[in-house]
């Protein structure tokens, strides 16, 4: 059974950063690429960024590129998503499905 915890989310300052995390079981985490999503409020969802099963190549929505980086730890059956110089417009619940489970995601809120 595939489950799926994202974390790591919460209310920052613009300029600030966030490390998410997303850890998975039920499967070998190590065979698959991997991805970050993200839902904004009113908005349809979006492929943030995306990493290949080896953690070797990377790709990247053009509006965070640059800011975020994706990561894994397949030791762990870890993906990570550091968020850097962190936008309004990067509010949003973030995601990292897996085998096509969705978590509940983690809330990330950019605000003055």
């Amino acid at each position: 059974q595939v489950q799926v915890r994202e974390s790591g989310g919460g209310l920052v300052q613009p300029g600030e950063s966030l490390r998410l995390s997303c850890v998975v079981s039920g499967f070998r985490f190590s065979w698959y690429d991997m991805s970050w999503y993200r839902q904004a409020p009113g908005k349809e969802r979006e492929l943030v960024a995306r990493i290949d099963s080896a953690g070797v190549s990377t790709n990247y929505a053009n509006s965070v590129k640059g800011r975020f980086t994706i990561s894994r730890e397949n030791a762990k059956n870890t993906l990570y998503l550091q968020m850097n110089n962190l936008k309004p417009e990067d509010t949003a619940v973030y995601y990292c499905p897996s085998l096509g489970v969705w978590g509940q995601g983690t809330q990330v809120t950019v605000s003055s």
